[in-house]
């Protein structure tokens, strides 16, 4: 049963992952139903386009598609919707416990408003004038038997 669950948030969240699908979902959220000609009026994509997305979004089971006629209508199911949100609130019930536990944390113990200390800074030891020379003397290096030319 675990698995059919962690398939189906899946497939749920993949299915919101898209900003053009939480547009329709968005769109269908204010409407009971919608065809899919109004659904996709405010897109700039091709119709087809839109229906590929409907299809994602009817395989995660976040609407339903009726046809009467020619016409055919979208919906919005609240069951899957329902699941997400359950995985999510227990989610967000662990990390709101740990971030009160951080708080109490951080209240018991005061912070400094100075900044920290560094430590002293030692300056850097000048390179030996020997070494200095040395680069400076060098010539180029040339294959045997040639001379460098200048």
């Amino acid at each position: 049963m675990v698995k059919h669950q962690d398939r189906a948030l899946d497939h749920i969240f993949a299915a919101l992952s898209d900003p053009t699908r939480r547009a329709l979902i968005a769109r269908l959220g204010e409407k009971d139903s919608l065809s899919v000609s109004e659904l996709a009026a405010p897109f700039s994509i091709s119709l087809p386009a839109i229906m590929k997305h409907l299809d994602v979004l009817t395989d995660a089971g976040l609407i339903v598609r009726e046809k009467t006629g020619r016409t055919v209508s979208c919906r919005l199911t609240a069951q899957p919707m329902e699941q997400a949100m359950n995985w999510l609130n227990r989610y967000a019930q662990f990390w709101s416990e740990s971030f009160d536990r951080l708080a109490a944390f951080v209240e018991d113990k005061p912070w400094s408003t100075q900044p920290p200390t560094s430590p002293k800074v030692q300056p850097r030891a000048q390179a030996s004038p020997s070494r200095d020379g040395s680069a400076r003397g060098r010539t180029k290096s040339s294959r045997p038997g040639r001379k460098p030319s200048n």
